[in-house]
């Protein structure tokens, strides 16, 4: 896995402390038609709770458990769309008319490939998602788009979790504020 550049800092939310992790980075970039997410999480990972590799498919509720986000909205436009990202393997992907407001419908999408590799101190992922999959960008406009991830520890009684961004607006962590959809692409990856 070779990770694209330039990387973002993820930072934790001062509520959930992470003394395990040194630190996430998180990179997005167009490559051959499709958008690639790539994390790199760096730390004490057997400190961690790690999914087991499961495979492809689409399951709900992965924030429970560590998993990487992504999301994605259009310039001007209240919409966006959720993805999570496991290192089982699994994926899931929710449509939002605005702040919190899920819409019923299933996000038709093919699946995303994900890739994941783990070391003593470091862990990495890597989504790729057709340009489909992605909500509509205005033209001439541009996606805005939010990096996270949570993390669960395996060394605490309750396996607290750790909630990181490119930025935390709010005084308890939301990944949903659009305050934190701070990288900007261009609608057209062309």
């Amino acid at each position: 896995m070779t990770p694209p550049t330039p990387a973002f800092p993820l930072v934790p939310h001062p509520a959930t402390p992470a003394p395990a992790i040194r630190c996430i980075e998180a990179t997005v970039v167009f490559r051959q038609r499709r958008i690639v997410f790539h994390y790199c999480l760096r730390g004490d990972i057997a400190r961690l709770r790690i999914p087991a590799q499961q495979g492809p498919a689409r399951v709900d509720n992965l924030w429970e458990h560590t998993c990487f986000e992504a999301f994605v909205g259009s310039d001007g436009e209240t919409a966006y769309r959720e993805f999570n990202f496991s290192p089982s393997g699994q994926w899931a992907a929710y449509d939002f008319s605005d702040y919190r407001q899920r819409l019923p419908r299933e996000v038709a999408m093919p699946v995303p490939e994900i890739s994941f590799c783990q070391t003593d101190g470091r862990l990495e992922l890597e989504a790729a998602l057709t340009l489909s999959a992605l909500p509509a960008a205005p033209a001439g406009g541009a996606w805005r788009i939010g990096l996270t991830a949570v993390v669960e520890s395996a060394d605490t009684i309750d396996g607290g979790h750790s909630y990181w961004a490119l930025k935390h607006p709010a005084a308890r962590p939301d990944f949903h504020d659009r305050e934190g959809f701070i990288v900007e692409l261009p609608g057209s990856a062309e």
